[in-house]
C-alpha cells in the first residue's frame, strides 16, 4: 500500500509494476492491454483508491450532469420504449444520457471496471446484465450510483421484472380461455453476457400449464436464432397436431408468427390463439393480445432512483418490482 496521500497514475504504474502508458491505455482503451496486466491494474487502483484527476475535479464540482445506460440490446423495441421512461426523467432534470451498447464480454467488463474510475458519468443503469461481486465492490468503493434493471444484486438499486411470473399469467390467462394444447416461443441465440428472460417466461408458462392440466409438447416448444425464427415458426405451425394457442417471450416474436399464419392461410384467433409479451406501442396498432411489463414506468422508476442515489448516496437500497397486466385484444 503507497504512504502518499493522494496516489498518482505514477504511484498506480509503481504499484502494478508497468509503465505509466499502460495504466493509461488501461482506464481509455483497455481492449489493448492482455487481460492479466489490466488484471494487475485495476488491483493497484483499488489497492491505493486511485481516482483519475479529471475525475477528482468532477467530485469536486460534484455533478457532470450526464448518466450512462448499459444495454446488450439497445436497438430492440423493448429497449427503445424503456430507454424512453429513463430520458423522460433525465431531461425533466437536464441530465444529458449516454448510451453504451455492449456487444461483447470485453466491452462488459471494460466499461464496468473503468467508469466507477474515470468517473465520467455521475451514474449509470444497466439493462439485461449480470454484475459479479467484485464488480460490485467497485462500485461500491467508489461511492458510485448504479441501478440494475432486470437483475438482482444485493449492493445496488434494482428495478426487477418477475418473468417466471409472466410466464405463469400467461398460462392461467389462455387456460381460462379454453386453450389446453398450447406452444411456446422465446428468443434463442443470445450472448452469454446478456441475462435471458425468455427461459424465465417458459419456465413459468410450462409450469402453471402442466400443473393445471395443459400440455406443452417438446415439438411445440422453440427457442430459434434471430435468423432462423421465420423457418422456426413456418415449421411450428405446419405440424401435423398444431397447437391451439402460442405464447411468444415477446411482441417481435408474436409479429413474426402473425406474418407467418397470414402467409400459410391460418387465422388468428380463429384458427391459432396467440399471445405476446411487453406491450410494445406496435401491439396496439396490429390488435395483439399481449402482457405489459410497464416498460417505459421500467425506465422511469430506474431514472428517479439512480437520481436519488446522487443526490443521497447513502440512501437506503430500494427494490421496486412491477407488476405485469394482460391486455386483451384481437389475437385470443
Amino acid at each position: 500500500m503507497s504512504s502518499e496521500q493522494d496516489p498518482t497514475i505514477y504511484s498506480v504504474a509503481r504499484e502494478a509494476q508497468v509503465s505509466i502508458s499502460t495504466v493509461s491505455r488501461v482506464l481509455n482503451s483497455p481492449n489493448l492491454v492482455k487481460q492479466e496486466t489490466r488484471d494487475k491494474v485495476l488491483a493497484a487502483i483499488d489497492r491505493l483508491q486511485f481516482v483519475p484527476k479529471a475525475a477528482a475535479q468532477a467530485q469536486a464540482k460534484k455533478q457532470l450532469g450526464r448518466i450512462g445506460v448499459l444495454t446488450p440490446f439497445f436497438t430492440h423495441p423493448s429497449f427503445v420504449q424503456r430507454m424512453r421512461g429513463v430520458s423522460s426523467v433525465l431531461a425533466a432534470n437536464s441530465y444529458e444520457l449516454v448510451i453504451y451498447p455492449v456487444e461483447s464480454m470485453g466491452q462488459v467488463l471494460h466499461y464496468l471496471e473503468t467508469l466507477p474510475v474515470t468517473r465520467r458519468l455521475d451514474g449509470v443503469i444497466t439493462m439485461a446484465l449480470s454484475v459479479d461481486d467484485s464488480i460490485a465492490n467497485r462500485f461500491l468503493s467508489n461511492h458510485f450510483p448504479i441501478v440494475s434493471i432486470e437483475f438482482a444484486h444485493p449492493s445496488f438499486c434494482n428495478v426487477l421484472v418477475d418473468n417466471f411470473e409472466g410466464g405463469r399469467l400467461a398460462a392461467e390467462y389462455l387456460l381460462k380461455k379454453g386453450h389446453t394444447d398450447c406452444g411456446f416461443i422465446g428468443d434463442g441465440g443470445l450472448p452469454d453476457y446478456a441475462i435471458r428472460p425468455s427461459e424465465d417466461r417458459y419456465r413459468g408458462f410450462r409450469q402453471f400449464l402442466l400443473k393445471n392440466g395443459g400440455k406443452l409438447a417438446d415439438v411445440h416448444v422453440i427457442f430459434p436464432s434471430p435468423g432462423d425464427v421465420p423457418a422456426q415458426i413456418q415449421k411450428l405451425l405446419n405440424h401435423h397436431h398444431r397447437p391451439t394457442a402460442i405464447f411468444t417471450a415477446s411482441d417481435e416474436l408474436a409479429m413474426q408468427v402473425l406474418s407467418v399464419a397470414r402467409k400459410n392461410g391460418i387465422r388468428i384467433p380463429n384458427d391459432l390463439a396467440l399471445i405476446g409479451f411487453d406491450d410494445l406501442d406496435f401491439a396496439s396498432h396490429i390488435g395483439l393480445t399481449t402482457i405489459s411489463q410497464q416498460l417505459d414506468e421500467s425506465g422511469r422508476i430506474a431514472a428517479e432512483l439512480l437520481l436519488k442515489r446522487i443526490h443521497d448516496v447513502n440512501k437506503p437500497k430500494q427494490n421496486v418490482t412491477l407488476q405485469f397486466s394482460i391486455v386483451e385484444r384481437d389475437t385470443v
